[in-house]
């Protein structure tokens, strides 16, 4: 209504009043169309390019309560000023309570055409902020399809770049010959493949703002099983997750804390003895996560030099200073329980 002429239309069948109320409105020089029906009047609506209407209690046919009924699945819907005797109090509020905005007690008086004009120039203001609001927030909402659009993009592309270097590095650890080297780069496509599995997650997500754990971890140790191969017997992974949605900003440290602790206990819980179980437990209870990944194996207590280089233990720290996360280690049970505890 912003770059074109207000419309009002008047739906009363006193023709005497409606040319007062015509004269009043082309005097303003808003468009104007009277209806001495409620089916004429509703017809009308329906068409659109109204935007507001004077509406009568008492009609031909019916009420002004039926031509609110009848207006109330319009999706742009016009302003209403109800016009009511000046005793029916209760009408009045009936029809505030339909849907109109407003309304006026109907008199012989001359304020009655001043007090209509009033409350039409307010109806035509109320018609035009609405509209404003309305337009802004689809124009809002367009915005953030198209962002969300394009940041799904963002992360499919970048889901797949990630998913090349990680089968590059395969390719390079199937090239060498050296154990250790073709370890480390084992390990390399694992760290990889865990941030990776986070912009998958967010593409095929709703919600980008955050990932569903369970999913998550599942695709996650699913891959790890998939991708670190171990000499003689591997033991078996088994994970209980509560499902909950997590902050896309930690879920990536999440990937690669876990990683690093499943890749460990694969590699070193087991050594010397039968390969047993992996658990992968994770839960919410109010505003604290808890992961724990246990094993039955030989122990240790996160304490002394570790087996192997000591990165993976570097990495769980480090990614544990980015969640904000306390690392515990237990042994008093057999085995190695890993405890990590922060704000979710």
């Amino acid at each position: 209504m912003t770059n074109r002429t207000p419309h009002v239309l008047y739906i009363d069948d006193d023709s005497g009043l409606a040319r007062l109320v015509q004269k009043a409105m082309q005097r303003r020089g808003y468009d104007y169309h009277h209806a001495t029906s409620g089916e004429e009047g509703i017809d009308l609506i329906r068409q659109g390019g109204v935007d507001v209407v004077v509406l009568d209690h008492y009609l031909p046919t019916g009420t002004g309560l039926d031509v609110l009924a009848g207006i109330a699945d319009v999706e742009d819907r016009p302003t209403v000023v109800y016009v009511t005797g000046s005793a029916e109090t209760a009408v009045a509020v009936a029809a505030l309570k339909a849907g109109a905005t407003d309304y006026v007690p109907k008199t012989l008086s001359e304020e009655f055409m001043e007090l209509l004009v009033t409350a039409i120039e307010h109806a035509i203001e109320h018609s035009r902020l609405n509209r404003a609001k309305a337009r802004a927030e689809r124009e809002t909402l367009e915005a953030r399809e198209r962002a969300e659009m394009l940041l799904g993009e963002v992360n499919h592309r970048v889901a797949n770049s990630l998913a090349m270097v990680a089968a590059l590095v395969g390719l390079q650890a199937n090239a060498v010959t050296d154990a250790e080297a073709k370890s480390a780069l084992a390990e390399t496509q694992a760290r990889i493949h865990a941030i990776a599995g986070v912009h998958r997650h967010l593409y095929t997500s709703d919600d980008v703002r955050s990932v569903q754990v369970a999913d998550y971890i599942h695709s996650l140790v699913a891959e790890l099983e998939a991708s670190v191969q171990l000499e003689g017997q591997t033991p078996s992974l088994r994970v209980e997750v509560e499902p909950f949605p997590m902050a896309t900003e930690k879920v990536a440290s999440l990937g690669v804390m876990l990683t690093e602790l499943v890749t460990n206990a694969l590699k070193y819980a087991y050594t010397g003895r039968p390969a047993g179980e992996i658990r992968i437990h994770m839960r919410r209870a109010e505003e604290q996560i808890e992961l724990r990944v246990e094993d039955d194996g030989i122990g240790w207590s996160g304490s002394g030099k570790p087996q192997g280089t000591g990165l993976g233990s570097r990495i769980v720290k480090a990614m544990a200073h980015s969640l904000g996360a306390t690392v515990g280690y237990e042994t008093d049970r057999g085995g190695t329980t890993v405890r990590v505890v922060f704000e979710g």
